[in-house]
C-alpha cells in the first residue's frame, strides 16, 4: 500500500439484485437503481456503510443496519431507484412502498396533484427533475410553488427555470373564479312581451 494512502477496509461480497431493484444483506433489503435489476454486483460492507458496486463505480450507498436481536429484516428503500419504473409506470406512485418516505415538500404537491386527472404523470415528472438537477433546488421550487396556493408541474417549471437562471421569482398570479357583478333576475314579463309580439304578427 503507497506511503500516505488510508487503509480501505471493507469485506467484498459478489451480489446479484432482484427483480425488485433489492440487494439482500444481513437479512436487510437495500434498493438498487432499477436498471440494474437481475445483475450481479460488488457488494463492499464497511463497519457503518454499504456500497454497491457495477461497471466500476459506485451505483448505490446505504447506512448499514444491524440487527443483533435476530429479528425480520428490514427494506430500505431510496426513491430516486425507482424513477426510471415510474417513468414507464406513473401509477405506481399511488401505492409503492418506495415512495411512503418522498420529502415532506413532494408530498404536499403528491396530495394535490394526485386528484386531478393525469396527475401521477405530472408528479412523475416533477420527481424526476432530481435526475437533472440538484434536488434540494427542485425541492424548494415545489415549496415556492405550493405557496401560490395552485401549484401545478408548469409553475414548478417555471419557478424552477427563474432559479436556475438566477433571476427573481416574482408573484405568480393565479386568476380567481370569475365572479358576477350583476347577478341575473327571472325576467317573466319578458316572456309576455315576446308572447304578444308573435300574436300580433300572426294576426
Amino acid at each position: 500500500m503507497p506511503v500516505g494512502q488510508a487503509f480501505d477496509g471493507f469485506v467484498e461480497h459478489t451480489k446479484r439484485i432482484s427483480p425488485t431493484c433489492l440487494i439482500t444483506f444481513e437479512r436487510n433489503r437495500y434498493s438498487v437503481p432499477a436498471s440494474f435489476a437481475n445483475r450481479p454486483v460488488s457488494l463492499h460492507v464497511y463497519a457503518d456503510r454499504l456500497l454497491i458496486i457495477a461497471e466500476g463505480k459506485v451505483i448505490a450507498e446505504h447506512q448499514r443496519l444491524i440487527n443483533r436481536h435476530h429479528l425480520p429484516g428490514y427494506t430500505i428503500y431510496d426513491w430516486r431507484h425507482y424513477l426510471s419504473v415510474l417513468q414507464r409506470k406513473p401509477g405506481a406512485i399511488r401505492n409503492g412502498a418506495p415512495f411512503a418516505e418522498l420529502p415532506q415538500a413532494f408530498q404536499s404537491l403528491q396530495s394535490i396533484l394526485l386528484k386531478r386527472t393525469g396527475g401521477d404523470r405530472e408528479m412523475v415528472d416533477v420527481l424526476a427533475l432530481v435526475l437533472l438537477h440538484d434536488e434540494q433546488t427542485v425541492l424548494t421550487a415545489v415549496q415556492l410553488a405550493l405557496e401560490t396556493g395552485a401549484a401545478s408541474k408548469q409553475i414548478v417549471l417555471n419557478i424552477l427555470s427563474r432559479l436556475l437562471e438566477g433571476t427573481p421569482i416574482a408573484p405568480v398570479d393565479v386568476p380567481q373564479a370569475l365572479v358576477l357583478q350583476v347577478e341575473p333576475k327571472a325576467n317573466v314579463t319578458r316572456y309576455d312581451s315576446l308572447r304578444n309580439q308573435g300574436e300580433s304578427h300572426a294576426a
